[in-house]
């Protein structure tokens, strides 16, 4: 991936301005990109013109020529072809070698996109979503500009077939993106350019589009796409579900390093931030899509941590202490779920039940114990000194309280050198 200020001024339709690059770097830019059209024709062994001849001719085996603004609507698993640089053509130096997936779920209305590439922060450009109205992936030689631009559209009234035909029609270099979209309709869209790097290609199903370029081989997307269908669960688990199965199907040609997950509600709140089911991103680990599970199980039970606080604000008592429980049981080593659930359960008059958790809580972190006066004083606990003195006496030894080491520490050493009082 290469960020937007490394590609060259553009002529013509553009989807975001470029940035003025100097003759010399224009040069260097050009005889890159001619050597990585000379290495493609190499490994693939297609002649320019046949590779557009059979582009044009052969609708289901891959998407349809860069510059005709058509969406690769196809079912196709085939990987897309590959030819020589296209005159004028002007891009980063370096795809965000990817694979993803975009999906509507027909039973809650959520949208979601997960992502795994060999490349820093691949979350950061290619995953785009908003509530009630759709997601998209933007990758290979990528701009950015398909996700807020493609959602602009869709929220326009445009289904993802059209938004996507749109903004193709008005880049130039249509011929090296990989673009996907789903609107909340669930109508899915997708295009290969013809010169995204072996193996690339993406499949279609109901509610949803896989893609990839730069894989091992072809077998990559339609691994998603079954794994995609078949996996019970959530959306979320069918997404990651999804990255499993490319990688276990040979992943990107180059490795791993980063992974990424948005999902959205179905349909808006009118807050941007209550409408994120999950937004969770891996920079870079050496096993992304397993950490990005492990940040799907966490962020589920702080989902259900939030839901108890609604509760208790609707005063749903029963309902809140059942997603506390919940939660604590999902990650049984997180002090601070277990020292919030007793705070809670001190707000509903149930101190008996709230002490021991309270114990439980100062046990595994002695500083929430300091903290509990300081509640008092913004009104999370009451001022009432029983109520306060009874939590206090479930807290720690003076000798486990945070600094008492090193208190009792600066006390021997001054006792041994009274020259440093």
């Amino acid at each position: 991936m290469c960020p937007p200020q490394q590609t060259r001024p553009r002529t013509g339709p553009q989807l975001s301005p470029g940035v003025v690059a100097t003759y010399d770097i224009r040069m260097i830019h050009t005889v890159k990109m001619t050597c990585l059209a000379v290495l493609l024709l190499l490994l693939t062994g297609v002649p320019q013109d046949a590779a557009h001849a059979s582009d044009a001719a052969t609708k289901v085996d891959r998407p349809t020529p860069a510059g005709t603004g058509a969406v690769a609507d196809e079912n196709a698993l085939t990987p897309a072809a590959t030819a020589s640089s296209a005159p004028g053509r002007t891009s980063p130096l370096r795809p965000v070698h990817t694979y993803s997936i975009v999906a509507r779920d027909a039973k809650t209305g959520e949208l979601g996109v997960a992502v795994q590439s060999h490349w820093f922060s691949v979350g950061s450009m290619v995953i785009w979503a908003e509530a009630g109205v759709g997601a998209v992936a933007t990758q290979s030689f990528v701009n950015p500009a398909y996700g807020p631009e493609g959602l602009a559209l869709m929220a326009d009234g445009l289904s993802a077939p059209e938004a996507l035909r749109k903004l193709l029609a008005d880049d130039e270099e249509s011929a090296v993106r990989q673009v996907a979209m789903v609107d909340a309709s669930g109508n899915a869209a997708a295009h290969t350019g013809s010169l995204c790097i072996p193996a690339a290609g993406h499949h279609q199903g109901e509610g949803y589009t896989v893609q990839a370029n730069l894989m091992l081989d072809e077998g990559v997307w339609p691994a998603m796409a079954r794994a995609y269908e078949t996996h019970p669960g959530d959306l979320a688990d069918r997404l990651l579900a999804a990255l499993e199965a490319a990688q276990e199907a040979g992943g990107d040609i180059r490795g791993r390093q980063s992974a990424a997950l948005l999902i959205v509600r179905g349909q808006p709140t009118g807050r941007v931030w209550a409408d994120r089911v999950f937004d969770l991103r891996v920079e870079d680990n050496p096993r992304p899509v397993q950490e990005l599970k492990r940040l799907v199980s966490l962020a589920r039970a702080y989902n259900l941590m939030n839901e108890g606080d609604e509760h208790v604000a609707a005063e749903r008592y029963d309902e809140a202490l059942q997603a506390y429980a919940t939660a604590e049981r999902m990650v049984p080593d997180n002090d601070e779920f277990i020292f919030w659930h007793a705070v809670a359960l001190v707000s509903i008059d149930r101190l008996r039940d709230a002490l021991p958790v309270f114990r439980r809580a100062f046990l595994m972190n002695p500083s929430w114990w300091i903290l509990i006066p300081r509640l008092v004083e913004v009104g999370l606990l009451p001022d009432d000194p029983e109520v306060i003195e009874a939590i206090q006496a479930m807290g720690p030894s003076p000798a486990m309280l945070p600094g008492a080491v090193e208190s009792q520490d600066a006390a021997s050493a001054d006792s041994q050198d009274p020259g440093r009082r």
